[in-house]
């Protein structure tokens, strides 16, 4: 299980999600407090978004907390939409191409999760990406598969509906040939005008996914654990959730139900 973070708002540096607060991501990444994996070392990455449709993107397979070149950057780079996580595999190798946030485009897409026994149909998982997206699948994960999977059922039009279908036929193969828990997924997304967020289990056990909006930045931020131990406006996303997050402060909910 991996730890991710998410902002949507006015401009701010990224370390004021990723490494600055008590709980931060970086900090997450060495002790996690609402995960079955307390640290998660395999690797981690950003995506943001700035002047162009297409996302930054940074990956690397060193261990978040260990890494000045992460700080770095997160202490000097400014954005109003952006997307880290870090990285424990469920059996995948650690190399950058497993790494999240993965981008497509001017889509990016980060997971928390697993699709259970993923790698003994895995086959028949990348046969279901089609020819015109399988350029992208560069590693190996059951999450780069949900992404390419929601790119081919319309997430360009339909951003939820997309990644029901995709997150429900995963969750097909993995009752007709793998075991479970057949799908946990706390999931965030982005096409650069909007963050959307998902939480949903094929059992009773969702990963957690919570939210906060901020007064004084006037954004929101998304993450897998609240970013201060004490600090009190964070609100959970129910299972079965999806959450559209606007720059603008507006937020849509959905019921989130994979067919």
């Amino acid at each position: 299980m991996c730890r991710w973070a998410a902002y949507a708002g006015p401009e701010i540096f990224l370390e004021e999600v990723v490494s600055r607060p008590g709980h931060s991501l970086v900090a997450q990444s060495l002790e996690a407090a609402k995960c079955p994996t307390q640290t998660n070392g395999d690797g981690f990455g950003l995506a943001w978004y700035d002047a162009r449709p297409e996302p930054g993107l940074y990956r690397d397979i060193y261990p978040a907390w260990s890494d000045p070149n992460l700080r770095a950057i997160c202490e000097q780079v400014r954005s109003g939409l952006f997307l880290a996580h870090v990285r424990a595999s469920t059996g995948t190798a650690t190399s950058r191409n497993n790494c999240h946030p993965f981008a497509v485009g001017h889509w990016s897409f980060m997971h928390n999760g697993q699709v259970g026994g993923f790698e003994g149909f895995r086959k028949q998982a990348d046969m279901l990406i089609p020819d015109s997206l399988y350029a992208h699948r560069k590693g190996a994960t059951d999450s780069e598969v949900l992404f390419l999977l929601a790119l081919a059922e319309g997430l360009e039009e339909a951003p939820v509906a997309a990644m029901e279908r995709a997150v429900g036929q995963l969750e097909a193969l993995s009752r007709a040939h793998g075991d479970g828990p057949h799908m946990r997924f706390s999931a965030a997304y982005s096409d650069g005008d909007a963050l959307y967020a998902v939480r949903y289990s094929s059992d009773e056990t969702a990963p957690t996914l919570f939210y906060r909006y901020s007064e004084t930045r006037a954004g929101f931020a998304v993450v897998s654990e609240p970013l201060e131990v004490d600090e009190s406006g964070w609100r959970e996303v129910p299972a079965g959730q999806a959450v559209r997050f606007g720059r603008d402060g507006a937020v849509e909910t959905w019921a989130f139900r994979p067919a």
